[in-house]
């Protein structure tokens, strides 16, 4: 199976941010144990490494970025994909741009904790908490 993870299920781990860190912690071991194929879209490294170094510094930013990069496949984002989520029917771009990334590399869901901004994405959207009561 193939995820594409939403950020905010990263930060809620990297952060960990309760009520939701189990759950989100949880989805990623799946990608850690190889049980699952996770995929960022490329534009994800670049805000999670700001958004890190905020707030635990630039090293800590930095072994983020490396674990990233061993453990999940990068959806590269080019043009065509940017226009692809510009025809989509979700109104923030960031969220259309992820599920533009989603459907070109073939992912079977999105994992996120913000399921309604994903109603009319190509790929279905899940939480962590869901997809982890389906994948038992």
């Amino acid at each position: 199976m193939k995820l594409l993870f939403d950020i905010n299920v990263l930060l809620d781990v990297f952060r960990r941010r309760d009520p939701f860190y189990s759950a989100s912690a949880g989805a990623l071991s799946k990608v850690a144990e190889h049980e699952v194929t996770g995929c960022l879209p490329s534009h994800a490294l670049t805000t999670l490494y700001y958004l890190i170094q905020q707030s635990a510094g630039r090293d800590q930013a930095g072994e983020v970025i490396d674990w990233l990069l061993v453990h999940f496949e990068i959806i590269p984002q080019d043009k065509f994909l940017f226009s692809r989520a510009r025809m989509l029917e979700i109104p923030d771009f960031e969220d259309a741009a992820l599920a533009a990334a989603a459907e070109a590399a073939g992912c079977d869901l999105i994992l996120t904790r913000n399921v309604s901004d994903f109603l009319k994405s190509p790929v279905q959207a899940v939480t962590p908490i869901e997809f982890l009561a389906q994948s038992g």
